[in-house]
């Protein structure tokens, strides 16, 4: 979340490939530093490293593709690229298993080889950027924020989204295991949440065309996935509930990162993607940050049923402001 904005201060001097290559650095030394971490301190100071990578490589990925693409496909680029995002996250944990289950070597070993394909990524980047021309965006600043304000109702349904995605991601899997389900059930679970993710942000580009009916349902499947978590009782109803937010979670960062693009002119556009990503990093902050204490203090089933009553206050939300909801282009058709 802090580390956006003195990262969009860099991709005005640095070619986008090598803060690509900064970042994946970053992260695979991060790994590499995890597989010999001997306390809680030192795990805890290298997944910050992680999070530093993730603001290093995530905006200039965005960039390079914002640059090449029109905006006739601006959304199907930014879909597909988050989809094979996504089918990394589905196809590391089942290799990773595989390897643990069927091969003599422990996580130390696991974190090692996963650090070394990072660094093949490293090497492909800076070959990639060799006779690229560095674009220049303006500097940014914390003002790049305030113009987030033209956007209220995208801003509300992106921090609702990023807060139970956060909450999904981090205490979602002690919430599992509290209810029965094994690490083997978890671990179907997440790779059903990650099909519906891959299937949602491969269809983005269709979704589109509907760009605020298909917003409405996203906040109301994710609400509604929320609500049957809470009374789910078996792997196939947390599956239901997994699906349906797999789905809302993923269609609603290109959708909504359109409508901004759409909206703001292509000369500061840099800094208002620097805007966007900061506002996502706090609500994967804030939903955490909330959700731990409250289950501590009120019990497992409490903040899925808070969320899920915001979620349905937000989706009523989307409803009056539809219009408010489709990118320019389609406004003014």
């Amino acid at each position: 979340m802090f580390i956006f904005p003195f990262c969009w201060n860099i991709i005005r001097r640095i070619n986008n490939a090598h803060l690509l290559a900064i970042g994946a650095a970053i992260n695979s030394a991060s790994i590499y530093l995890l597989s010999i971490a001997q306390s809680v301190p030192e795990i805890l100071g290298f997944r910050i490293m992680t999070g530093v990578a993730h603001a290093f490589f995530w905006p200039p990925c965005e960039s390079i593709i914002s640059n090449e693409s029109t905006e006739k496909n601006r959304v199907k680029n930014i879909s597909w690229f988050t989809m094979f995002f996504v089918m990394g996250f589905m196809i590391g944990p089942l290799l990773g298993t595989a390897f643990l289950e069927n091969l003599d070597i422990t996580y130390r070993i696991l974190f090692q080889i996963a650090a070394f394909i990072l660094a093949a990524g490293i090497i492909t980047a800076l070959l990639a950027s060799k006779k690229r021309v560095r674009i220049h965006h303006e500097r940014f600043s914390f003002s790049a924020i305030k113009d987030m304000k033209k956007f209220p109702e995208v801003i509300t349904l992106l921090i609702f989204c990023t807060s139970s995605f956060g909450i999904i991601l981090t205490i979602y899997p002690a919430f599992l295991n509290d209810k029965g389900m094994d690490a083997t059930d978890v671990l179907y679970l997440f790779f059903a949440f990650g099909i519906s993710r891959v299937i949602s942000l491969a269809l983005a580009g269709k979704f589109a065309k509907k760009t605020s009916q298909t917003l409405i349902a996203a906040t109301l499947a994710v609400s509604i996935g929320l609500a049957i978590s809470v009374v789910a009782d078996s792997i196939i109803t947390f599956g239901i509930a997994l699906v349906l937010m797999g789905f809302g979670f993923s269609i609603f960062f290109p959708l909504t990162l359109e409508i901004i693009l759409s909206k703001t002119r292509k000369g500061i556009s840099g800094k208002i993607i620097g805007a966007y990503e900061t506002i996502f990093g706090l609500g994967w902050a804030v939903g955490p940050t909330i959700g731990g204490p409250i289950t501590q203090s009120f019990g497992d089933e409490t903040p899925y049923i808070i969320f899920a009553v915001i979620g349905i206050g937000v989706t009523i939300l989307a409803i009056i402001s539809r219009k408010k909801l489709e990118p320019l282009k389609i406004q003014e058709k």
